[in-house]
């Protein structure tokens, strides 16, 4: 069968013929990837807009992901705080859910959308929080859905149980005020 023809899986252990991704949260860079078989790749290559009109990735952000990644896979230190992300996202997002919030993205994924459900909410979900001293990111319509707007919470190795614990907290004091559990 042709690439195109061939199912897209999504569910783990399966075989996926596309792969995508973005360096922006992972390695603090701009730009991403995709990666398929050379016929895929080829196909994009010759089709794609978005790769006839995109400006390539720079040479000093290239040097810095592949310095990132070699870091991450060949040091005890990466590999301590690979273990530690880990940690980390499942303590924040097993704190959310046991609490009630609505959180979306892969068990797995250390960026942790939480659903704000409207726009109006948006905006004193974040005065709120920086009030409180915790910057937010937020994302509403168009890139959501209208009812579908969120925080965005990125985990990271560095973060502690106190700094993650502190966001929960802030969280607790703005549901009565937001109404942000379902």
């Amino acid at each position: 069968k042709q690439w195109y023809q061939r199912r897209v899986a999504i569910t783990a252990g399966a075989d996926i013929d596309i792969m995508m991704g973005t360096f922006s949260k992972s390695f603090g860079a701009c730009g991403g990837y995709i990666a398929g078989d050379k016929e895929v790749i080829a196909h994009l290559r010759q089709e794609s807009h978005a790769h006839a009109y995109a400006t390539p990735m720079s040479p000093p952000i290239a040097r810095q992901i592949i310095s990132s990644m070699t870091s991450i896979m060949h040091s005890d230190d990466g590999k301590r705080r690979i273990r530690q992300l880990a940690s980390n996202t499942r303590y924040f997002r097993g704190e959310l859910r046991k609490r009630g919030y609505i959180i979306y993205g892969d068990s797995h994924s250390p960026v942790v959308p939480m659903i704000l459900f409207t726009l109006a909410n948006i905006c004193v979900f974040s005065k709120e929080c920086l009030n409180r001293g915790l910057a937010t990111v937020i994302v509403a319509f168009p890139a959501t859905t209208m009812l579908g707007a969120r925080a965005r919470f990125c985990i990271s190795a560095s973060h502690t149980r106190e700094h993650m614990d502190r966001v929960l907290e802030i969280l607790e004091e703005l549901d009565p005020i937001i109404g942000l559990k379902m």
